[in-house]
């Protein structure tokens, strides 16, 4: 099969309402079979066994401009946090590419249908005075009838090397909704657009590993992202120079610390909505 990911021929089958940022719902598809459809009179039927994948399509003309991100560099940002992910072996973002799409240039990611029988990794407790087995504190949230409950995140290795990833990339939204969980207990890890601030911005559910010592395997993994060259200047074409350096910044003090941190200090530090 070919990359259709990066060259195939987009046709746009939708859009998610619910995001902030213009997304596109989209099949690619190999350009000569596209060619084949735009001479006939009729749009085919689509084929599973034609070569084709669906994917997220968000182009950069649809990003909604921020007050403390530069315009025009989210999609650089989602296609910079896959580029982390392979770094790290971890395969946690689905495949990212920057490309030319119906509205201009953008990212386009391969889309992952979520698992639908897979386990809540988030969950919300009654307020009691020990945390039940398996589960982390995040908040305490208010229920109905006026009582009082905790939300928590599973305690799992899916979910700490997501968290860790998220302080690499210094991403400010990791709500429950950009986590999608597949089979075997995997769980995806998508929407970065606003990841890779020079400031520290981290907000997140995952805040449940605060002051957890980082294994060995974590920190091997932090060491071999200081001293992967060809990383450094992939990123270099996707980010500004200073964003660079407060990556490999970020990398020395998670070195330094050897624990993931807390929330405390932090103003916001859970995303709105959390979910």
């Amino acid at each position: 099969m070919s990359d259709l990911l990066r060259e195939g021929t987009l046709t746009v089958l939708g859009r998610l309402t619910e995001a902030s940022n213009a997304t596109l719902y989209c099949q690619a598809t190999d350009p000569a079979e596209a060619a084949e459809a735009a001479e006939s009179s009729e749009a085919p039927e689509a084929d599973p066994d034609d070569e084709s994948l669906t994917c997220v399509y968000k182009p950069i003309a649809g990003e909604r401009p921020l007050w403390d991100f530069p315009d025009g560099t989210l999609a650089a940002r989602e296609v910079a946090a896959y580029t982390v992910s392979e770094a790290l072996g971890w395969e946690l973002v689905p495949r990212t590419v920057m490309r030319e799409g119906p509205f201009g240039p953008g990212m386009c990611q391969q889309w992952i249908d979520p698992d639908e029988d897979a386990e809540d990794f988030l969950a919300v407790h009654p307020a009691t005075p020990r945390t039940r087995p398996g589960w982390c504190p995040i908040v305490e949230v208010g229920l109905a009838g006026g009582k009082s409950g905790v939300l928590v995140h599973r305690d799992s290795p899916a979910l700490r090397q997501i968290a860790l990833f998220d302080l690499v990339i210094n991403n400010a939204d990791r709500k429950g909704g950009h986590m999608l969980p597949g089979p075997g207990g995997r769980l995806y890890a998508i929407d970065h657009g606003i990841s890779f601030h020079t400031e520290d911005k981290v907000r997140t559910l995952l805040w449940g590993f605060a002051e957890r010592e980082f294994t060995a395997a974590e920190r091997e993994s932090l060491q071999r992202l200081r001293a992967d060259d060809a990383l450094t200047d992939r990123l270099g074409e996707l980010l500004a120079d200073e964003e660079l350096a407060a990556f490999h910044a970020r990398i020395e003090h998670l070195l330094t610390v050897a624990c993931f941190p807390g929330p405390g200090g932090r103003s916001r530090p859970i995303p709105w909505p959390p979910v």
